[in-house]
């Protein structure tokens, strides 16, 4: 989807400029961004965690966790887990009768929380380099001095 317009409308010989869409539009970019990044670090993070409790160097656990941004809805959101085909997977994260719950995946979305607020909120810092904020100061000290 190609960014919106900006709207112009012309009113007694001033004209105002509407950018709500295209604020929207970045807006709903940026936050997509910062959660793809959050779904790559949660990724990487089990992965790491999975080794270690294993004590494995390298194995299949890499290609059956996966991350989605669904952006199709109001707003996008993250999805992370362990794709259906890895059946042991959910069987370690969950338990059954037989066998302990590990709870990896759970443990590592809980344990980087502070980090995914930290990566959003450098994501949506970025639309006020675009549009800095205006200091009130500025306009309340007016014509007074």
């Amino acid at each position: 989807m190609a960014l919106p317009r900006a709207v112009k409308i012309r009113k007694d010989s001033v004209e105002y400029t509407n950018n709500v869409e295209a604020v929207q539009y970045t807006i709903n970019e940026l936050i997509r961004a910062a959660l793809r990044d959050c779904g790559k670090l949660f990724c990487n993070r089990f992965r790491q965690a999975y080794y270690r409790a294993f004590k494995r160097k390298k194995g299949n656990v890499g290609r059956f966790t996966q991350y989605w941004v669904r952006s199709k809805q109001e707003k996008p959101d993250l999805l992370v887990g362990i794709k259906p085909n890895a059946f042991y997977g959910g069987m370690q994260e969950f338990g059954s009768s037989k066998t302990a719950r590990l709870g990896l995946l759970t443990s590592t979305v809980q344990n980087n929380i502070d980090t995914m607020q930290e990566i959003q909120a450098q994501y949506l810092s970025a639309i006020n380099q675009e549009n800095p904020v205006v200091n009130d100061e500025e306009y309340e000290g007016g014509a007074d001095g």
